[in-house]
């Protein structure tokens, strides 16, 4: 069965960020992510990784001015240095989390997207990227939670994957966005495993534990395994109550941690 990562931006919110690896390796975890990774030294992320026998598999590039409203600046017209620098610091916080892939937000289109830009930063990044080991993913956003959001469908994704037309630029197919903003999780998951090289799951529509009143996630993680994805599926969802006490939905799907 696939693995699963525990995000630490949404979950274990209980202790503070750096207290979350231990959480999470505690309640049986061995991959992490995490929104962004760069309020924090480095060291200190490696080393908490290193005591409680953690991998990074996921992190965003720097999303411009975040607590502004931006929701990242990839395909922002005028915003090309920023991004080039912001891949450069990813590439360097990778490296030294041993961290195989980046997700690179998009942005929202009322401050200035344009497809063309969005094509050329990808093609850089992925370019960068490619001499560490690194995969750049991209991941359509349902406008519900993010209204305006520029990628908003696992189609427009792939035309774009294509364009750039990079081995290591690939989907991350949120299962949460997936239903929200398209339904058909079941035939989007045979359809798009080609280039989908990360999962990521909640439940629609509060985006709390995984459950199966509208996605079947012991059917879809059935689904999955049964393509031979051998990556991880990150746990972005908000826990109801206590993260620990909610955990149950992992044996209520039929998979495990281990």
């Amino acid at each position: 069965m696939p693995r699963f990562a525990a995000n630490l931006s949404l979950m274990f919110t209980e202790v503070p960020f750096l207290d979350r690896f231990e959480a999470a390796a505690g309640a049986g975890f061995k991959g992490v992510e995490f929104l962004f990774p760069y309020a924090f030294d480095i060291d200190d992320i490696r080393a908490r990784l290193d005591a409680h026998g953690l991998q990074v598999v996921l992190f965003n590039l720097p999303p411009g001015h975040w607590d502004e409203g931006e929701r990242g600046i990839t395909a922002l017209t005028g915003r090309e240095d920023e991004f080039a620098a912001g891949v450069d610091l990813a590439l360097r916080y990778a490296d030294a989390l041993g961290c195989p892939r980046v997700h690179a937000m998009a942005g929202l289109e009322p401050h200035g997207t344009d497809r063309d830009v969005y094509v050329r930063n990808l093609t850089l990044a992925a370019e960068w990227a490619r001499g560490e080991g690194v995969d750049v993913l991209i991941e359509p956003i349902n406008t519900f939670d993010m209204q305006g959001y520029f990628l908003t469908t696992t189609e427009q994704a792939r035309d774009v994957i294509s364009a750039v037309g990079a081995a290591n630029l690939g989907l991350q197919f949120d299962l949460y966005h997936r239903e929200r903003m398209q339904g058909g999780v079941m035939a989007a998951i045979s359809e798009f495993q080609p280039i989908t090289r990360h999962y990521q799951c909640a439940n629609p529509p509060d985006r709390s534990e995984p459950a199966s009143d509208v996605i079947d996630y012991a059917a879809v993680f059935r689904a999955i395994d049964a393509t031979g994805f051998d990556g991880w599926i990150g746990c972005e969802y908000r826990p109801k109550a206590a993260t620990v006490a909610g955990l149950g939905w992992l044996a209520a799907c039929g998979v495990t941690l281990g």
